[in-house]
């Protein structure tokens, strides 16, 4: 009887945390532990018309998938963690739209910067936050007070940037196939408008993460490792003290990597968490982020499935944060 209560109270543990880290932001404050989701599940808040979308429509969609209207059931009721407010499920109908099929890489954002002189928040800030396991032991110690007090595996560290991930001393060169990371929110939504796109709302993120599977809870179905695969890229083995990279790669892995699901869209779970248009619950400083990262684990930040969510500041950057944008069609397709 002792054994299964202390068992019961462990699993209650890891998965009711209301805090993995997943939601580490420039600001700390009150305003991140909204209690109640009085506008999650209107109508409106499901709806294109958010004031970052400039209605405009882009005309290159050669890396793009055309997702037509359709309804959906988004979210859960059997929710993992309830202070995310992932249930309950309900229908939604999504206007047709246009969705990234990859992650926007390295290569991408090297090719706005030199084209329009941009300097993302970061850069900014001049300061950024990275995990742990990815700075070197004496990095680490004198970082010892630059940890967010909930996750203290996240170092803010100065001179880490898109171009420096890991640090001053680091660069891309070798992965400008991976997904650009440490952009803020704000810093993805100059890139989309650059380009003539916008970032999706949480609804047409998660119709795409789905691929019209219904009540799945990855994109690809419900087996973590369906075929003795891996199908993205997550943490393996104790989190976060030892990552086995059982699925090749110790952090990003490129934007092209795992199957795509059946929409032919790639990375929708794992490898890094990807910005959206909404609001979290009436918040307007802190923005909803979709589909997990390679640091998420089931023990402890089960948020890869498609109904889970996390939210970030507007200005926040980490090493495990990137977005793919959306668009707009000059139409409505049925």
């Amino acid at each position: 009887m002792y054994l299964s209560t202390l068992l019961f109270l462990i699993l209650n543990f890891y998965i009711v945390a209301p805090d993995c880290g997943c939601d580490v932001s420039r600001t700390d404050g009150d305003e991140h532990c909204d209690t109640k989701g009085e506008n999650l599940y209107t109508k409106e808040s499901n709806e294109l018309p958010i004031e970052d979308n400039n209605n405009t429509w882009y005309t290159g969609f050669e890396k793009m998938v055309l997702i037509k209207r359709a309804d959906f059931e988004m979210g859960t009721n059997e929710p993992v963690f309830e202070n995310d407010f992932e249930d309950p499920v309900r229908n939604v109908t999504v206007g047709s739209f246009y969705l990234d099929i990859y992650e926007v890489s390295n290569k991408d954002f090297k090719i706005f910067v030199e084209a329009t002189g941009y300097k993302t928040e970061a850069e900014v800030f001049g300061d950024s936050f990275i995990f742990e396991q990815l700075i070197t032991e004496e990095e680490r110690e004198s970082l010892k007070d630059f940890r967010a007090v909930q996750a203290p595996w996240w170092v803010k560290m100065k001179g880490v940037t898109w171009m420096h991930p890991e640090g001053p001393e680091s660069n891309i060169l070798d992965r400008m196939d991976h997904p650009v990371i440490h952009v803020s929110w704000n810093d993805a939504v100059a890139f989309c408008k650059h380009l003539g796109k916008r970032l999706p709302t949480e609804a047409e993120w998660e119709m795409g993460c789905r691929g019209g599977l219904r009540q799945r809870l990855y994109p690809w179905g419900n087996k973590l490792n369906a075929k003795d695969k891996h199908w993205a890229n997550l943490w393996q083995g104790n989190f976060p003290e030892t990552n086995t990279a059982e699925d090749g790669f110790m952090a990003t892995a490129p934007v092209t990597e795992f199957p795509p699901n059946r929409f032919g869209l790639y990375n929708m779970a794992g490898n890094v968490w990807e910005w959206t248009q909404d609001t979290w619950t009436s918040n307007k400083a802190l923005r909803v982020k979709k589909g997990g990262s390679y640091l998420c684990h089931r023990s402890y930040c089960w948020r890869y499935r498609c109904a889970a969510r996390s939210h970030n500041t507007r200005d926040t950057s980490a090493g495990n944060l990137g977005f793919r944008c959306a668009a707009n069609v000059p139409y409505e397709i049925y």
